[in-house]
């Protein structure tokens, strides 16, 4: 609320006030108007002047913005007594995932992340790799056009959760999903829980019922596109999700794989060359792309990002085109990557190390 009243100046300090605003002429002295704010803080001068006459009027403002007093310890006391009730009544009114509890986000806040088998995107998704199904409750999205790499990537995530001593589960919605490929890759197929669902509803409640027995780390849905409604043709579809983009409202992270070039080794075309682009990311800032080669038959090459992030990092060290890697010369690039797929332990080394110096110490990895 603001109130108008008369001000009581004098007549000739308004006309110097005028004369100063109208005509250029800069006051001698402090400003009446800045000498009013710092004094009273809660008047604020205005003039008009119409036909010649000058008027004026003081604006008493409210304080918008006032300074709490401190709680005497009586205050404390009934404030605390007050909150304990109120969360006493949620704690019975609600289940246990309802309930306030500040020791609760301080023992969640850190997050499990399974890597998702390359250093690049993990570094990308910016906390070292993609949040556990089972303790975040993350939906996790890869999309792109066919035969750009969704499954082979989602097969690497299967691949490192295994290596974590995790149990995965993979809904073959498509029918296409070849064994031979995924034990190519790493993964053990004989712990892997497959399905073939016929229809959206079973491969909903395939996913509930795995969901909610808590010991399954990774549930893979290949794809959500082939997954159709049992009644689908028998009438209309009635029912809409919110916004129309349920899945893409929900995915805590949303990666859109698209093809950057085929890989030669020199006539033959070995794989393909992907750009990952994080479009997506609750967890971290978005919008950050990393660059990915597949192999036909073996999946992501991590010999080519170790050897590459190493020397970026000093742990390998480039001597023209050669490379010096646990004290043994290699003259160039091929060569190097070729003594890294032959010598796993230096290559689980050079990623244990990397990881410690990328990644942020709010991320835990493992189970």
């Amino acid at each position: 609320m603001r109130a108008l009243r008369p001000l009581s100046l004098s007549s000739s300090l308004l006309r110097a006030i005028y004369s100063a605003g109208a005509g250029g002429r800069p006051l001698r002295g402090p400003s009446p108007l800045c000498f009013l704010l710092q004094n009273g803080g809660s008047k604020v001068l205005s003039f008009s002047r119409i036909k010649g006459r000058l008027l004026s009027s003081t604006v008493e403002t409210l304080l918008e913005y006032e300074r709490d007093q401190p709680f005497d310890d009586q205050k404390v006391i009934e404030k605390d007594s007050t909150l304990n009730l109120a969360l006493s009544q949620l704690a019975a009114d609600f289940d246990v995932e309802s309930n306030l509890s500040l020791s609760r986000f301080f023992c969640t806040r850190y997050t499990h992340v399974i890597s998702t088998g390359s250093l690049k995107l993990d570094l990308a998704l910016g906390i070292g790799g993609l949040p556990k199904f089972v303790v975040q409750g993350r939906m996790i999205e890869i999309y792109g056009r066919e035969a750009s790499g969704k499954t082979t990537l989602a097969l690497h995530i299967v691949k490192e959760a295994q290596k974590l001593g995790g149990y995965c589960a993979y809904l073959d919605v498509e029918n296409a999903l070849d064994p031979a490929l995924a034990e190519a890759m790493g993964v053990n197929t004989e712990n892997l829980l497959i399905s073939h669902p016929n229809c959206a509803e079973n491969s909903l409640s395939i996913v509930n019922t795995l969901v909610n027995s808590g010991s399954v780390d990774v549930v893979v849905v290949d794809s959500v596109r082939t997954n159709l409604r049992s009644n689908r043709g028998f009438g209309e579809m009635n029912e809409v999700t919110c916004g129309g983009n349920a899945l893409k409202f929900y995915a805590a992270v949303r990666m859109r794989i698209t093809r950057r070039g085929l890989l030669h080794n020199e006539d033959k075309i070995t794989g393909i060359g992907l750009l990952v682009q994080v479009m997506k990311n609750k967890l971290a800032p978005a919008m950050k792309k990393a660059t990915l080669d597949l192999g036909f038959g073996r999946g992501i090459c991590l010999e080519a990002e170790v050897l590459e992030m190493a020397t970026k990092h000093g742990l390998v060290l480039r001597e023209g085109t050669g490379y010096w890697i646990e004290g043994e010369f290699l003259k160039d690039q091929q060569e190097a990557e070729l003594f890294l797929e032959k010598n796993n332990a230096v290559v689980d080394e050079f990623v244990r190390t990397l990881r410690n110096q990328l990644f942020q110490s709010g991320t835990k990895t493992g189970i």
